[in-house]
This record gives structure tokens, sequence and C-alpha cells, in this order.
């Protein structure tokens, strides 16, 4: 505007009634920052240029009819040739004009023309048919700008933008892939002569050479521009080059003037970029969709194939031999819950979640639903990882069980050596003992003393009976609990009760000899006999005393180590009259040392009936003495592991009692609010997910809880009266936790794609909600079919009870309940109301939109493809289009109908 003088009178021009583009009034082509302005004149450079682009303008219009002008604004002042142009530019017949030479008729004439350029919109401020007919220059140009306006450039829409935005952005989209062509006006972007050879060889390749053109020769640039156009595309040259090349700033009017002319002859190559922009919409959703598909089958063969391997391992029931052993594998076991298993669970939960969303996507895409390979189906994984679950549970209780039995087993282990060891130190000498034959040259008295002495070991042999009993029925025990090293433990108790049957036998030989001899043999002395049947069984308690206190002992809870301390204050009381006991049988040998140095018997210094001696008694009484406080520490402290057991059953209960109640609170309460639901759908998606987040923040606890439980596993307690919960019920209620509030976050994203997709309100989605909920009685989150068919009659769907209505009603069941369940969900519902209220592409559309790139043939060649798509989308058609058979096939040809069916499925045929 600089070259504007500051002279001259105004000239507006106000466009009303009609907007263009989505904007309304913010787009009218008349608010440019180029309006005319009739209190200024015309740069003389530019008027020049404006003259010679309207009058080609024109002509190019008017040589239809059979004529042109020379002069624009002499040969315009009868008002004939400009009604002839209207004519023929809006393709409506004028009023007929007034064929006399005097300056009412051209006046008449002009305001004919003028009124119907007010007809269509076009609001005409200070143009009257006076100066039109005077040929005033300015305002003959400036009704001739208005004229191109309204039937040249207001109707280019581009991206929901119109008039001139559009026409820039069109002639911007054109040129974009072309170097040294950066359009951003309509002046001095196209001084170079690029900007026009860009849109004739994006539209038309064959008519220049693009390679070939320079920046720094915009005279040769714009000729050949100018005259290709006027030879080959039917296009007056408006323009010459030496205006443009030699003015500052060409004229903006005269470039968009010329520059329209070129959309208008593209404009058929501008509908085939539209068809291509909708096929590459729609394999752009179709490749998403595949792309989807092959994350979730690979998913679901990886978290298959861990299921597969990880079932075996958890149902291998092969023991181990020792704790330890045993122990490692519950060790392994546990990593396997705390390490191995949780990144498995979240990946189950996303694979639920990534099948939804794809299912949604192809709904509100219109494609067919995805199936999922045979076997990998979401119904599949949940049975496999039902069969995971089972096995798991089983391998746990097998490994309890099997540390009990180890544990058991090694205490009768430890039981059957113990007593073994004294039987065999018992027996030890036992069988050359009886196999003497001292009787046969031992005096009466020495005889006498036999008998005694192998009386006494019958009684003795009669005592150790019951330890022979026990020992076979340990080893018997052992057998059968299967204890791995039974066959050393059979072989020690058959040879303990083979030396039994041999010691019977001997003994029962010796009794014999010793009665036939007994009546050559009369002396005895009594005392010594006494000593002897006294001592014995004396002896006899002491050693099972022994074993007594050296027993070990396996105890669970408090009350169990509670009787063994009371079964030992009880053995403790017994002590001062073994004490007695003990007295009265040394006081037995007191007396017989007494009478043999009283009377000098020959008894060879020892007892012949026993060979207890005072000497052993009082070295087992004082080995008894040091066992009871050894037992009585033993005691002490198993009574405190027990009570330190039970601190971690009352720790584990009191936590327990907490999270299981919380949880299933959580769970009730993510029940209510995907029912309950008020507000926005992205209100609801922000509320739940921060729901999640309080939730995930409750993680600690659990992982505390699974600290005490391990504590408790550990301490080998196996019970817990303080609680009804067990881990496994936390932790199945802690992933069905984190799976709802997942899957319920899921479904509202889901609403949400449904609503964007199909342009459902937020007024629109409430009111669905509102209508669901209020038929959901049971507040299930599902609907009856009775309850859904009183939800469509209020939402003013006509649904009678005639035979009409109820087809109607049988029809739009199948599309919301496929699988007769008799339930229709929110998501359905949502889908059925959306696709109802809302538009989508169609099989029909992407076919129609082929057949515009084909060329209106029913088939397409891969050059079409290749040139009118972006190349990776093109190569996506090439490869999965099959060759085109019908009887107009050519080499190279195409089958674009097949393909857009395929599309979507069988359904759409």
């Amino acid at each position: 505007k600089a070259f504007l003088s500051i002279q001259g009178w105004l000239f507006r021009v106000c466009i009303s009634g009609t907007g263009v583009g989505r904007g309304g009034g913010e787009n009218d082509y008349m608010h440019q920052e180029d309006d005319w302005d009739r209190d200024m004149l015309l740069d003389p450079a530019w008027e020049k240029q404006q003259r010679k682009t309207f009058t080609a303008w024109c002509n190019s219009h008017l040589r239809k009819a059979g004529t042109q002008i020379e002069n624009i604004e002499e040969d315009f002042r009868d008002g004939l040739k400009l009604m002839l142009l209207l004519e023929v530019i809006s393709g409506e017949r004028l009023a007929k004009p007034e064929r006399g030479k005097m300056r009412v008729h051209k006046i008449s004439n002009v305001n004919k023309a003028l009124d119907f350029i007010a007809s269509k919109g076009v609001k005409l401020v200070s143009i009257g048919a006076e100066e039109i007919v005077d040929g005033n220059a300015k305002m003959t140009l400036g009704m001739i700008w208005t004229i191109i306006l309204r039937f040249a450039i207001q109707d280019i829409s581009v991206e929901e933008t119109s008039a001139k935005e559009g026409l820039l952005l069109w002639c911007q989209r054109k040129t974009a892939p072309y170097k040294n062509v950066n359009i951003q006006n309509f002046h001095i972007s196209w001084k170079d002569g690029l900007g026009f050879c860009a849109l004739i060889h994006r539209h038309r390749p064959e008519l220049i050479d693009y390679g070939k053109l320079r920046k720094d020769d915009p005279m040769t640039n714009l000729n050949t521009a100018f005259d290709v156009a006027e030879k080959y595309l039917d296009i007056p040259k408006m323009l010459d080059a030496e205006d443009i090349v030699g003015t500052a700033r060409p004229d903006e009017k005269a470039i968009m003037t010329y520059v329209s002319s070129f959309y208008h002859a593209f404009s058929g190559a501008q509908k085939a970029e539209t068809a291509a922009n909708r096929i590459c919409k729609v394999l752009a959703v179709n490749q998403e969709n595949e792309q989807l598909m092959e994350d979730y089958e690979k998913l679901a063969s990886d978290l298959l194939e861990w299921i597969r391997r990880t079932i075996p391992w958890l149902e291998n029931r092969v023991p181990e031999n020792t704790m330890q052993a045993m122990q490692q594998m519950l060790e392994d076991f546990r990593d396997y819950r705390r390490l191995h298993k949780p990144p498995k669970v979240q990946e189950k939960c996303q694979l639920e979640i990534n099948f939804n969303t794809l299912q949604t996507k192809l709904r509100l895409s219109n494609r067919p639903a995805f199936m999922p390979s045979e076997g990998k189906m979401v119904s599949d994984i949940s049975s496999a990882w039902g069969s995971l679950e089972g096995a798991e549970k089983g391998y746990e209780e097998w490994l309890l069980n099997e540390i009990r039995r180890l544990e058991r087993l090694d205490h009768l282990a430890e039981k059957f050596r113990q007593k073994a060891a004294i039987h065999e130190a018992w027996t030890d000498g036992k069988e050359e003992m009886l196999q003497q034959k001292d009787y046969e040259t031992a005096s009466l008295s020495d005889i006498k003393a036999l008998l005694k002495k192998h009386e006494a070991f019958e009684s003795d042999l009669a005592a150790h009976q019951d330890r022979v009993e026990q020992i076979a029925a340990i080893a018997q025990e052992l057998n059968e609990l299967e204890y791995y090293d039974s066959p050393s433990v059979n072989a020690r108790c058959q040879q303990i009760c083979d030396q039994w049957d041999s010691l019977g036998v001997l003994t029962q030989k010796r009794s014999e000899a010793l009665q036939r001899t007994e009546k050559l043999l009369e002396t005895i002395d009594q005392l010594y006999l006494e000593f002897a049947k006294r001592a014995a069984p004396f002896n006899n308690w002491m050693e099972g005393a022994m074993e007594d206190l050296q027993d070990t002992f396996i105890v669970h809870t408090i009350e169990e180590i509670q009787g063994l301390s009371t079964a030992h204050e009880q053995f403790k009381a017994t002590l001062p009259e073994a004490d007695k006991e003990r007295q009265a049988i040394l006081g037995i040998h007191n007396e017989i040392a007494k009478i043999v140095q009283t009377y000098h018997v020959n008894m060879a210094g020892t007892n012949p009936y026993t060979t207890i001696n005072p000497q052993e008694i009082n070295a087992k009484w004082d080995k008894v003495r040091q066992l009871v406080p050894q037992r009585d520490q033993a005691l002490i402290e198993e009574h405190a592991r027990q009570q330190n057991n039970e601190r971690l059953r009352r720790q584990f209960a009191n936590q327990a009692n907490v999270i299981g109640p919380w949880i299933q609170t959580k769970m009730e309460e993510i029940g209510r609010i995907s029912i309950e639901m008020h507000g926005t759908l992205e209100g609801h998606l922000t509320h739940l997910r921060q729901y999640e987040k309080s939730i995930v923040n409750y993680k600690p606890k659990i992982d505390q809880l699974e600290g005490d439980h391990q504590l408790i596993q550990e301490a080998l307690i196996f019970d817990n009266k303080h609680t009804n919960y067990t881990m496994e019920h936390i932790r199945v209620g802690w992933e069905q936790l984190l799976t709802t509030i997942a899957r319920t976050i899921n479904e509202i994203e889901n609403q949400i794609l449904t609503r964007d997709a199909k342009g459902i309100s937020q007024d629109q989605m409430n009111e669905f909600r509102a209508s669901f909920n209020h038929f959901d009685r049971d507040h299930s989150g599902k609907l009856g079919a009775e309850e859904f068919k009183a939800c469509l009659i209020s939402l003013g769907f006509d649904i009678g009870n005639d035979a009409q209505g109820e087809a109607e009603f049988a029809r739009i069941m199948s599309i919301v309940d496929p699988n007769r369940l008799g339930v229709i969900t929110f998501q359905a519902f949502i889908d059925f109301m959306s696709h109802e209220t809302a538009d989508t592409d169609t099989a029909d559309q992407v076919m129609t939109s082929f057949k515009v790139l084909a060329g209106d043939k029913n088939y397409i060649l891969v050059d079409e493809l290749r040139r009118e798509l972006p190349p990776d989308q093109a190569e996506y058609c090439i490869a999965r289009m099959t060759p085109y058979t019908g009887p107009d096939a050519v080499p190279g040809a195409l089958d674009y109908m097949s393909f857009s069916t395929a599309l979507y499925g069988e359904s759409d045929l």
C-alpha cells in the first residue's frame, strides 16, 4: 500500500447474506487485507496488471458466447457484454437487456447486472450504474474484481478454509514438495515463476521439465508457465512476465485471478486428491488395527508359552530326600510367587485391555470383530491361567506336606537310632555270656549263683522286650512314610530282631541246663538276689528316664509345649521316691558286703546274679540329675519359640484382617463408581486414575504382609486361628482389584473413543448413561431384554408390541447381544446408540474413491496408486489387491472393488 496516494475517493465492496466456510462472516472474501479504498488511487503498475488480467479473464468466459472485449472500461459501458458475462459465468438467464443506444438504456442494463450481482449475496457500496456507463476505470475494475471474487474464488474450499485462505492453502499444499517454492502470499511469492511451474508440473508433469528450471531466471520461468497454460490447459495469458518481474510487488488481485484459473482447471485432480485422502484414512486405520492384532497374537503366544512351561514345574511331585533340599524348593516357589508371576499377571491384564481396545476401534471404524487364532482367545488364556493357579495351589500344599513328612521322618529316624544304639549296647556280649559252660565246673554255691543270675537276666530280657517292639514299630512307620534310607533301617532292625530271637533261644537253653544242675547246687546268697531283682528294674527305669530326657520333641503350639512341661514337672516330682529306691538298693549291697566281710563268704568279689553294680547305678543317677536341667532349658527355649510363633500369627492376622476387608470394600466402591457416573467421562477417567493410584499406593502394605507370611513359613507355622484370611486369599483379592480398576478405566477410555469417533456430545453421553442407570434396577451394570426395551422406548425408539415392533427389537438385540446371553452391557448400549446417531465410512464410499483415482475404470493401475497415495499406503494396496480379471482387463490392472469390500468384511457385501 506504499504506492497508493492519499488523494482519491473511497471504494468499498462488502459481502453479506452468505458466509463462506465454517467460520461464516469471519472468512467472507471481502474481509481481506487488500480491500479497495475509494479515497486512494491504484498504483499505475498495478492498474496496468489488473486491466490486462481482468480483460483476459473476462474474455476467457465471453469467448464461450462468441465475443470478447478490448477495452474493459469502454466495452462494458452499455451493459450488454456485462450482462452476457454474468450469464456465462453463472449459467443463469438475466432480464432482457435494453437494445437502445441512449444513456438511459445503458444505465438500465448496467443496473440489471448490478441487481443480479446483489442477488448473489454481494452488497455493492458506492458503485452506481452511472459510473460504469461513464467509463470510470477504477469503478469498472472494482466491479470486475467483485465478480471474480464471487464467481471464481468464493467457492474455493480446502480443509474448512475458503476464498483467499482456501486458494492460498491449496497452492501451498500443491507446491510443498518442490524446492525453491515457498508460497506465502499472492504477490512476491510468485515473482520467480517457479510457483506457476510447480502447479503445472504437479498435475501435468509431462508438460514441464521442472528439474531444468532456475530460480535466478524468472523471465524464462514465467513465460514457460504462461505459454504452457495457454497452449495445453486452455488458460489465457492474463499476465506479462515483464510486468511481474519489473514490479516490486505484483498486483495481488491479478495474481489471485490467474491462480484461480489453475484451481478450476485442476478441480478434477482435487477430487482425486480428496478420494486419495479418504483411502489413506481408511488404510491407516486398517494398518493400525492389523498391528494391534499382531501385538495381541504375540503377547498371547508368549503368555501361553510361559504358562505351558510353568505348569509342568508346578505339577512336579518328585520329593527330595532331605529337609534342606525341600526348603530350597519352597524358596524357589516363593521366588516364583514374588518375582516371576507378578509381571505375568500384569501381562494378562494388559492383554485383556488391548483386546477390548482393539474390538472398540474395529467397531468404531465399522470393521468386523477381531477373532484371535485358535487357542488364543481371552477365554482360552483365562482357562490356562486357571489351570496355572490350580497347579500352583496344589504345589504349595504338596511342598508343605512334604516338609512336615520329612520333619516327622527325621524325628523317627533319630529316635530309631537312639533306641537301636541303647539296645545294641545292652545286647553286646549277651550271646557269648549265654553260651558259657561255667556251670559245669562250678561249685554248688556257684551254681546257685549262676541260676539266680540267669533268672535276673531273664527279667532284664523281658524288660527289654518292649524296647525291641518299639524299634520294630518305628522301622515299620519309617517304611510306611517312605523314608529315603529305609534299606539301612530295615537291615539294622532285622539284625536286632534276629539277635533277639537268638538271645531267646540261648536263654532258654541255659535255663534248662541250670535247672538240671540246680539239684546239685543249693546255696545262694539271697541278698545278692534281692539286689539284683531290685537293681535291674531301677536300672531299667534310669535308662528309660535318660532316654526320655534326651528324646527330641516337635510341637506347633504353646499348648503342646505346656503339656510337655507339665509332664516333665510330674517326672521331676517322682525323683525323691526314686532316690529312696536307689538308697535302698545301695543298702542291700552294703549289707552283702557286711555279710561277706563278717562270714568270709567266697563270692569272688562280684554279685553273681547281676552285672549291675553300685557305681553304675550312681553314675546313671548322676546322669539323670544332669539331664533334668538340660531338659528344663530345652523346654524353656521351645516355649520361647512357640511364643514368637504366636506373635507372628497375631502380627499376620492383624494386618490380614484389615487388608482383606479393605480389598473387598474397594471392589464394591469400584462397582458403584462404574455404575453411578455423573459429569464428564474425562472427569470420571481422571477420578478412576486417581483412585487407581491410591490403590497402587497401598502395595507396600501387601508387600509387608508378604514379608510377615514369609516369616511364618520360615518358622514352619502351618495354621493360624486368629484370622480366616490366608496369603493366597489376599493375593487373589489384590490381583482381582488391580484387574478390576484397570478394566473399568479401559471401559471409560473406550467410551471416550466411541464418543469422539462418533461425534457424540457430552450431553448425549450423559443422557445415555442416565437412561441406562434408570433401568438398571439391580445396579449390576447390565440390562435384561425387557429393561433394554423399556430404555429404548424412553429414548424415542418406535418399538411397539405388534409384529413389526417385535421384529425391530429382535434386530436390535442381534446387534447388542450377538452371543444371546440375554444381557446388554453399557459398552454395547453406547456402541448401538453411537451407531444410530453417527455416520461412518463404508465399503461403497471407499470403492467410489478408488473409482475416482482410476478415472471411472473398473480397475486401477499400479502407477496410479503410487501417484495418488503416499508410498507406504500405495505399497500396502498393491501387496493386497488381486489382479483384475474382467473383460476390459489390461496388464498390471488391480481389482480395487474386492479390496474395498475386504476392508469391511463380508457383512458389507
